[in-house]
């Protein structure tokens, strides 16, 4: 069987993998990017968050996007009920990016990749990794190419950038499970055909379910008049609705007056998906010459759009690690990867938990709002889940409980 030798195998060329590769390329390494998918491809999660913005201008990315078009984003806004409420990102406390982008992922997802690829990564596109081993010095990763041809690669280190693919959580059996119930989500994207003039294309909408306060809608703007749709809810509330995915969307979509009126002119050109039980956790984020990166590690809930930002936060952590270890040095890994990557991840599940059980929604449409800590939970809806000098990240638990009382 063929064999060939890299400094560094990246598993997936999304976000992660590629803002990794691009590092990996400004430190001298050689990269190799195992790709299963062929770009562009479709894939879900489009509203980015500011934070994302720094780890993507430190990879030397941040032109492209910004020459590319996408929907500008400046914040989010939440409906119930017909009350209104939003966040502007500029007005957060912490430091840093207060506006992003609205992005269709196939397109930004292959301008990330062509970008790492621009400083030299190599990607390979349809070849997928069908077996690890860690025992040798260098671990070996057999990959399958697209003519059903296997060869082998050994690498000093392997950075798992698989998303949902979940790659080395599966081959190594380091899958735990998630503590969130299991749910699902249904989506497309429509030609929205919104004239509300008080629709504002340069936040994410999320609107509560009317009934249910754990059934939520995402409404993200792109250019050109499109929008990414979609609800979530538990499986058991999904399973309740008949048809194809797109009735089944429409007919949820339907209950809610104010979302149905905002969507009464869409064109509903692109059937529907849906997954379930998307949400997941490892025992570990790294390992012997391994670290997995973004949802390959952790994936919580799509609620407040922080997966591409833990993923490419993710990326310029371990990565940093890798500069470190290449030129001798020793890594904790848990104590400068694993640890800090969790504290943020934490504080938002700790804003996940309080959404689905509703006490974060009481905090939002709470008509008495302190600019000082709207400024406070705008910078983690942000992304700035690991600025300590915000005492919501420093005391996560205890600020949020408080305050869910307060507005009680």
């Amino acid at each position: 069987m063929k064999s060939e030798h890299v400094e560094v195998l990246i598993i997936g060329a999304g976000p992660s993998g590629a803002v990794a590769a691009a590092l990996l390329r400004q430190q001298g390494r050689q990269v190799l990017v195992i790709e299963r998918e062929q770009f562009p491809r479709f894939s879900i999660g489009e509203s980015l968050l500011p934070q994302s913005m720094a780890y993507l201008e430190e990879a030397g990315m941040l032109q492209a996007v910004v020459e590319a078009g996408f929907q500008f984003k400046n914040g989010a806004a939440f409906m119930r009920a017909g009350r209104y409420t939003d966040f502007d990102f500029r007005k957060k406390h912490s430091k840093g990016w207060g506006t992003t982008y609205q992005v269709q992922r196939a397109d930004f997802d292959q301008l990330l990749a062509n970008e790492a690829e621009r400083f030299g990564a190599e990607i390979r596109y349809r070849h997928e990794v069908t077996h690890v081993d860690l025992a040798p010095e260098r671990p070996c990763v057999s990959v399958k190419a697209p003519d059903g041809g296997a060869y082998q690669v050994h690498a000093k280190f392997i950075l798992d950038a698989s998303g949902f693919g979940r790659v080395l959580p599966r081959l190594l059996d380091l899958e735990t499970p998630s503590k969130f119930p299991v749910r699902g989500a249904i989506f497309t994207h429509v030609q929205d055909g919104i004239t509300d003039p008080g629709f504002d294309r340069n936040k994410i909408r999320i609107t509560v379910h009317p009934a249910h306060c754990d059934v939520w809608f995402w409404t993200i703007p792109f250019a050109a008049g499109r929008c990414s749709l979609g609800v979530v809810a538990e499986t058991a509330f999904l399973d309740q609705y008949t048809g194809t995915p797109t009735e089944r969307l429409a007919a949820i979509v339907g209950e809610d007056a104010g979302l149905k009126k905002l969507l009464g002119n869409a064109a509903w050109d692109t059937p529907a998906r849906q997954i379930v039980g998307y949400s997941a956790n490892v025992a570990s984020l790294w390992g012997k010459n391994y670290a997995l990166l973004g949802n390959a590690g952790e994936f919580l809930d799509p609620v407040f759009s922080s997966g591409v930002t833990i993923a490419v936060k993710s990326a310029s952590m371990a990565c940093a690690c890798l500069g470190r270890v290449f030129a001798g040095e020793a890594v904790d890994w848990q104590a400068e990867y694993g640890a800090p990557l969790r504290k943020g991840v934490d504080t938002f599940r700790a804003f996940v938990e309080s959404w689905y059980a509703g006490g974060f929604q009481k905090i939002i449409f709470h008509e008495a709002k302190q600019p000082e800590i709207h400024g406070m939970i705008a910078a983690i809806l942000a992304g700035y889940a690991w600025d300590e000098s915000n005492p919501y990240v420093k005391e996560t638990g205890r600020r949020l409980a408080a305050l869910e009382q307060l507005c009680s």
